[in-house]
């Protein structure tokens, strides 16, 4: 089955007892928060526990809510990707403001690293730099990497399927506003910036365009597979993994152009390749686990937001390292089990 052809008709909820249902519910909305700020060090290991908790309703609420409208719909992956764009952009742009505001990292141990000033767009008033890199991770980390781990930890028969009936439904909306409230009221992490009318608008006016586009039916059509077969699962992780990292390490005027030009690359080549027989969840998983990878390495290369010690950055590290391990194995062994 394809990427494109898992876009079947709408289903309710399987008639499954409550808790094996909200089971993965609630391993989203735990994975979703570590992925998107723990996953690349950006906090230590003893803080770990605290920001899932306290960020699970904003990330993890998104998440679920994304996965949901996909799935019920019958959008696919090119319907979350979208949708998982549209929230990076509310969050950067409405929530926490931070693709404007710029004192953002001022206090961190990001200050001195970035070069998002030399690439700031006066008439926007955001840095193209911080765009790239908070929109691409909240796509790629805080929302398609946790969705395509915990899918893959289920049977083929559910991954389709929605998990949350109306209630559920209702209960993690309230939960996801109430967290993005949380944030924006937090003015340690807004420092008393508030955007102009204009951004606002024109960040909300990107959001609507961006979720209408994900609501497109074209994107619930079925794709007859194209003859050749997919590649083995190996090769869009590993395209994934050098995108990542190769993107990363860049900085500048020099990473904002090289972004553009492999993030539609990457989408294009992975596109073309989830049309072909074959393609399967392997290959999903793969291509997350290419992301989550990345961020891990990524983690020995860049600072926490706080300072820490070298021996607490590496013991923080490392433990990222090993939950990114156990996560991938578990994954793979699952979809063993499932032949999947």
């Amino acid at each position: 089955m394809t990427q494109h052809g898992e876009q079947q008709a709408a289903v309710g909820p399987t008639r499954e007892p409550a808790r094996r249902r909200l089971a993965p519910v609630v391993a989203l909305l735990l994975l979703a928060p570590w992925a998107a700020e723990c996953s690349w060090g950006g906090f230590a290991g003893s803080d770990m526990l605290l920001v899932v908790v306290v960020l699970a309703p904003m990330y993890g609420g998104a998440a679920v809510l994304i996965r949901e409208a996909a799935r019920r719909t019958g959008g696919g992956w090119p319907m979350i990707v979208l949708l998982a764009a549209g929230f990076g952009v509310f969050q950067a742009g409405l929530v926490d403001q931070s693709l404007f505001n710029p004192d953002f990292l001022a206090d961190t141990e990001f200050a001195e690293l970035q070069a998002a000033d030399g690439t700031r767009l006066p008439v926007l008033g955001i840095s193209a730099q911080e765009a790239v890199g908070f929109l691409g991770n909240h796509v790629a980390l805080s929302i398609c990497a946790p969705i395509a781990f915990v899918e893959s930890y289920l049977s083929p028969a559910r991954r389709p399927r929605p998990w949350l009936r109306a209630p559920g439904l209702v209960a993690v909306a309230v939960l996801y506003l109430l967290g993005s409230l949380l944030i924006f009221t937090d003015d340690t992490g807004r420092k008393g910036f508030l955007a102009s009318p204009g951004q606002l608008a024109g960040a909300a006016a990107t959001v609507v365009v961006l979720i209408t586009v994900a609501a497109l039916p074209r994107w619930r059509r079925r794709i007859r597979p194209a003859p050749a077969g997919a590649p083995h699962p190996g090769w869009p992780g590993l395209l994934v993994l050098v995108a990542y990292l190769g993107v990363n390490m860049l900085s500048g005027w020099f990473q904002v152009a090289a972004a553009v030009v492999v993030i539609s690359v990457l989408v294009a080549v992975l596109a073309r390749w989830s049309g072909r027989t074959g393609w399967g969840q392997r290959h999903v998983l793969a291509g997350a686990g290419g992301a989550l990878t990345g961020a891990a390495v990524l983690a020995y290369l860049v600072p926490s937001y706080a300072p820490a010690s070298p021996e607490q950055a590496l013991a923080s590290d490392v433990v990222v390292s090993v939950l990114a391990v156990a996560l991938l194995t578990g994954a793979y062994v699952r979809l063993g089990r499932y032949r999947g």
